[in-house]
């Protein structure tokens, strides 16, 4: 073995164990012997792009493909990288000489969708699944788009793509239920990804005894657990933190196919509301936090959501400052909602100290008259609270939950309105928008 091909072996442990600097500096020296190897300069802009430097590694990526134009993952690395920098047009060029294949597809599917241009996105997510039927990153994509545009037939069933339900299923060990019959049987809802998706599809528990469950079970985030102690149908509530009893159970459900189980289209989302509960003690508890002159509006600010998230720059505001405009209005108390954050403008009360799980925060929206937040679990929670709520959403890949162009939504019907980005990071205008909305109100 040559020594630069002994510096890409060991580069690639490193890579593979997540340490993108050492990576990185095994790959420049394997550079300096061998400044043509298309494979480490693929695997130096991979390692650069990870630890944040994609400037750099947009450069390497396109050295590779000079150097080898038939090697399709690099293609498919700077274009992901690219539309995750918003920039989706400069990864549509990358795609458009790239050798076709399903991935390439999919992946020119989402540029395209990025950009609004959903037709032929789904043109794209079709083609992808055509030339291969079980790729199930296109039908997920696929799901997204037909989600978003309201044709949930089909979208549900192409989000049963999604792959994330593996581990899951095998730390249950239980059947899954294939929506049969439940009459006598037990049924655990099973947790899958954030806290608002969980808040937002656990509503469907009291379908789940209406149609004969014995005993509804929720297995969910810890941070729920408290909160779900009100959810209406439910029976049992289950921390990830604590064993479950396989026993006790027939079948479990992914919160997320119980629209496909139910049939839910656009005109028969089960939204009764409220369908949570804040508890009463914790109210009385927080309510001299939330202290105003009488006739001020009590409105909660949540700008922030999981870093995580991969749409989170997207959807999350600059900081607090942002919501400057708002401030002015007069008549308003303001108090932030937001955890973990620390940065708070002057003018606001910060209410983080006092909340410990979601039922914290339910108790202190009981107190408020609006909540006012980006796309994250606290939309989801006010709304199932029934409590009103103003939704801020970015223009860059709005979630498919909210549909298209509508100011309000069919999964809280009367409580929640939604002010959307119209140019993609353009929050001032959003800000101007819902200004003007609270000083009508």
């Amino acid at each position: 073995m040559t020594p630069p091909e002994s510096l890409f072996h060991a580069a690639r442990a490193h890579l593979d164990a997540g340490d993108f600097t050492a990576a990185a500096a095994l790959l420049r020296a394997a550079l300096a012997l061998d400044p043509d190897a298309a494979a480490v300069h693929a695997n130096l802009a991979f390692a650069l792009a990870a630890a944040g430097d994609t400037a750099a590694a947009e450069t390497h990526y396109r050295r590779a493909i000079a150097l080898a134009p038939h090697e399709p993952q690099t293609y498919l690395n700077l274009g992901a990288m690219l539309t995750a920098q918003h920039r989706a047009e400069d990864a549509l060029a990358v795609y458009d000489v790239a050798p076709a294949s399903p991935a390439l597809l999919s992946n020119r599917g989402m540029a395209l969708a990025c950009l609004g241009r959903e037709a032929e996105a789904e043109a794209c997510y079709r083609e992808a699944l055509a030339l291969d039927p079980a790729y199930r990153k296109a039908a997920f994509n696929l799901a997204y788009v037909l989600l978003r545009q309201g044709r949930w037939d089909e979208g549900w069933l192409r989000l049963e793509a999604r792959d994330w339900l593996v581990a899951l299923q095998d730390h249950l060990r239980l059947p899954r239920w294939d929506g049969g019959p439940l009459a006598g049987r037990r049924i655990l809802v099973g947790v899958e990804a954030g806290h608002g998706d969980m808040i937002q599809f656990c509503r469907y528990c009291d379908r789940l005894k209406a149609l004969g469950a014995a005993r509804v079970g929720v297995l969910c985030h810890p941070g729920l657990a408290a909160l779900f102690g009100s959810l209406r149908g439910a029976d049992e509530i289950i921390p990830l933190d604590r064993d479950v009893d396989r026993a006790g159970w027939d079948v479990w459900v992914a919160p997320l196919s119980l629209p496909l189980h139910f049939r839910t289209a656009v005109d028969t989302v089960p939204a009764a509301l409220p369908y949570l509960a804040p508890d009463p003690e914790r109210v009385a508890r927080l309510a001299p936090l939330l202290a105003a002159a009488p006739g001020e509006l009590k409105v909660g600010l949540v700008w922030k959501g999981n870093p995580r998230f991969e749409n989170d720059a997207a959807r999350s505001l600059p900081g607090c400052a942002t919501l400057a405009p708002l401030l002015g209005v007069p008549g308003v108390r303001w108090f932030s909602l937001q955890k973990g954050e620390g940065e708070v403008t002057e003018g606001v009360t910060d209410l983080a100290p006092a909340i410990d799980d979601f039922a914290d925060t339910a108790a202190l929206m009981a107190g408020l008259d609006l909540v006012i937040t980006v796309d994250t679990a606290c939309a989801h929670l006010a709304g199932a609270l029934g409590k009103p709520c103003w939704v801020l959403l970015p223009a860059w890949l709005p979630d498919w939950r909210w549909l298209a162009d509508r100011a309000d939504t069919p999964w809280y019907p009367h409580v929640m309105r939604l002010f959307r980005q119209r140019r993609d990071g353009a929050w001032d205008e959003v800000m101007n928008d819902v200004a003007a909305a609270l000083a009508a109100r």
